[in-house]
């Protein structure tokens, strides 16, 4: 029983001490901490709003105001630890070690975040606006650190590493996407009077954009026919419904108008050798 009264005495003269030895450190900590807190918060948000009204990229201003936030809480912590005079050159040395080996486990999605980050800064493309990277297309949905959101005009949401855009050929069309196609007629057809059907037809739909304006022309002299070109610019996410029932529309209006389209011709001709007497 003295045994442990002695072990409680003792118990309680040590928490005792360490009351008075390091409770001006503790209140002092705790105030550090919570005045670090308080300005990361106020820095960051103003960080925030500073880089909204400038109209940056919302993912690029999240990313760099919680990076001022981090920054902010980390001095708070090393100041805090000061009170209690610990070192923190220990924890420093610890953290570089990790960090330099987490590089080798986490190349993949780091290489991801980097390449996240460039193209944030770079801005190569924006949200809403149609690219064509690494054999895929499609509207941008969505820019996060580690990949991009693509959405095809089939609905389906396609989803790239940044590393695999970084680096890479980015054809960004903005909001709408080129479509080419070309119809054959014969020589002795007016082709005049054949491009202006198609300027009409292609007047018709609404989807087809004004600026810049469709383009038709001959595009060349076939062996059967003369090839007439059209190029004008549609929404990506109605890019082959529309492209679809233009080629009809324009099937019509040639029939309609008489206006022929040759099947390909090839002309074979059979010499006969002078017979030997």
């Amino acid at each position: 029983m003295e045994e442990q009264i002695t072990a409680l005495q003792k118990l309680i003269n040590t928490a005792i001490e360490f009351c008075v030895n390091y409770s001006f450190q503790v209140i002092g900590a705790m105030i550090t901490l919570g005045i670090g807190v308080v300005i990361a918060n106020w820095v960051s948000g103003l960080f925030f709003n500073i880089l909204e009204k400038k109209k940056m990229d919302i993912t690029l201003s999240k990313f760099l105001s919680s990076i001022i936030k981090i920054i902010i809480l980390a001095f708070a912590v090393i100041i805090a630890l000061g009170k209690f005079g610990i070192t923190i050159a220990p924890f420093i040395a610890a953290l570089g070690a990790i960090a330099f080996g987490s590089t080798f486990a986490f190349q993949g999605p780091l290489s991801n975040y980097g390449a996240g980050l460039s193209i944030m800064m770079s801005r190569p493309f924006k949200v809403g606006e149609t690219i064509q990277v690494a054999g895929v297309s499609g509207v941008v949905q969505d820019i996060k650190l580690a990949s991009t959101t693509l959405l095809n005009e089939d609905g389906v949401q396609i989803t790239i590493p940044n590393k695999h855009i970084v680096g890479e050929i980015v054809s960004n069309s903005g909001e709408n996407r080129l479509a080419e196609s070309a119809i054959g007629v014969s020589y002795d057809s007016d082709c005049e009077k054949a491009a202006q059907l198609i300027k009409q037809v292609l007047s018709q739909f609404k989807e087809i954009a004004t600026t810049p304006a469709p383009q038709v022309g001959i595009n060349q002299f076939g062996d059967s026919s003369i090839n007439i070109g059209f190029r004008y610019w549609v929404a990506t996410t109605k890019y082959f419904q529309v492209t679809g029932q233009v080629n009809f529309a324009v099937f019509k209006a040639f029939q309609n108008a008489g206006i022929s389209i040759p099947f390909p011709q090839r002309e074979v001709r059979i010499l006969s050798e002078p017979s030997r007497t």
